[in-house]
């Protein structure tokens, strides 16, 4: 791969063996906190809300990165739909009289 690739061996395992920056071991704690927040709220919160919530466990970030972060995650909050009354029980329209004089109360099940 290296010869393909044109690179020294030595310069590609010290790559390798190099350890992580103190800048990505805070964003991988960070993408945990989010999706510990995110599961806790049960897949509600978005992105103002978890940066509020970093926020106060004593975590500086934006807005704009919390919400890069749950891209790269795949976290998306779920809306709840609020409750809509569709029956108008009182309106002033006119009720048709039963007219074939059905009987609609049932003596026994069929």
């Amino acid at each position: 791969m290296c010869t393909v690739l044109k690179l020294s061996s030595s310069g590609y395992f010290k790559w390798k063996n190099r350890p992580f920056s103190k800048k990505l071991l805070l964003k991988e704690k960070i993408k945990e906190q989010i999706t510990s927040i995110y599961f806790s709220s049960k897949q509600r919160y978005g992105s103002p809300r978890i940066t509020f919530e970093l926020n106060s466990l004593g975590y500086k970030i934006s807005r704009i990165t919390d919400a890069k972060y749950m891209i790269e995650l795949g976290l998306r909050s779920k809306l709840s739909k609020k409750f809509k009354v569709t029956t108008n029980s009182k309106h002033t329209y006119l009720v048709v009289e039963n007219v074939l004089d059905r009987n609609f109360i049932a003596k026994k099940p069929a």
